[in-house]
């Protein structure tokens, strides 16, 4: 099958998986995407940080446990209580919990198994839960507690970012945003995927009616501007992981566009930023 066909099919499953989880979902639907995604992308990492070695079944069942508690506690916390504000200690405590636990039991688990650098295993499980489990575990709480408008518009934005550099830094790019990193990316790319985000944030407020965020106009364009420059953090993050561990992409889980960790780098940024966005705005 030609590449840009598989490509083209993969990605139209899995933007209508994210669509209909947010708008059909019923109030589990996106939470229980945000924990496929985390165990998936927990088991990529844990592979990809043992690429010149196997890693353990024990230790990849360990972190993808860890990373499952942590991105299911605002969801099963505020279906349990109902109330946001009074879950938020109940949340935080869940997932603080569920990390210390699994750390320890990593900890443990180096006591057995016969490893060159046991410190770097369990540092890159470290790095593992707060790197993708914590991250998805907030763009749950943010759909749990802003509903499902703010969460549509975070992932529109975040395509059309992508969508926008590639277009724009393709045809007139020359300047290099991080040649180091990234030698393909350019400001010219930036700054057109920004300019996508920004038509995208008038739009949505103009014409997506009740899905459009409760936000002004002013503060939709400052929080594309936010989402386009977390969203870039997020791609040169992973940029350097798989720069620094000699890898293309961060796995084969989707079929054209590599791994899963390739697809959701920008959302792993760009969701904590969501979250803080909102709680000053709630200030302001």
């Amino acid at each position: 099958m030609n590449n840009m066909l598989l490509r083209a099919m993969t990605g139209t499953v899995y933007v209508a998986l994210i669509v209909c989880s947010i708008i059909f979902g019923g109030g589990w639907g996106f939470p229980a995407l945000c924990c496929l995604f985390a165990i998936l992308a927990t088991i990529e990492f844990s592979h990809l940080c043992n690429s010149q070695g196997s890693s353990p079944s024990a230790i990849i069942v360990t972190d993808t446990i860890g990373a499952l508690i942590i991105a299911a506690s605002p969801a099963l916390i505020l279906h349990a209580a109902g109330n946001p504000a009074a879950s938020a200690f109940n949340i935080g405590a869940l997932m603080l919990g569920a990390f210390t636990a699994c750390l320890l039991a990593r900890l443990t688990m180096q006591l057995y198994i016969r490893s060159v650098s046991p410190l770097v295993s369990w540092t890159a499980s470290l790095g593992g839960l707060l790197y993708i489990a914590f991250p998805l575990s907030l763009a749950s709480l943010v759909y749990l507690i802003s509903g499902p408008g703010i969460i549509l518009t975070m992932f529109i934005m975040i395509w059309l970012n992508d969508t926008g550099a590639y277009l724009v830094g393709s045809r007139i790019g020359r300047r290099r945003l991080f040649e180091r990193i990234s030698p393909k990316k350019s400001w010219e790319g930036f700054f057109g995927g920004m300019t996508f985000c920004i038509i995208a944030a008038i739009v949505i407020k103009c014409c997506m009616g009740t899905y459009a965020p409760g936000m002004s106009l002013w503060a939709m364009v400052v929080y594309a501007i936010v989402v386009c420059v977390f969203a870039t953090w997020g791609d040169l993050v992973e940029s350097l992981i798989k720069r620094t561990l000699g890898v293309k992409d961060s796995g084969r889980m989707m079929p054209g566009h590599g791994g899963i960790l390739d697809r959701i780098d920008s959302l792993l940024f760009v969701a904590p930023a969501t979250l803080c966005f909102i709680v000053i705005l709630m200030y302001i």
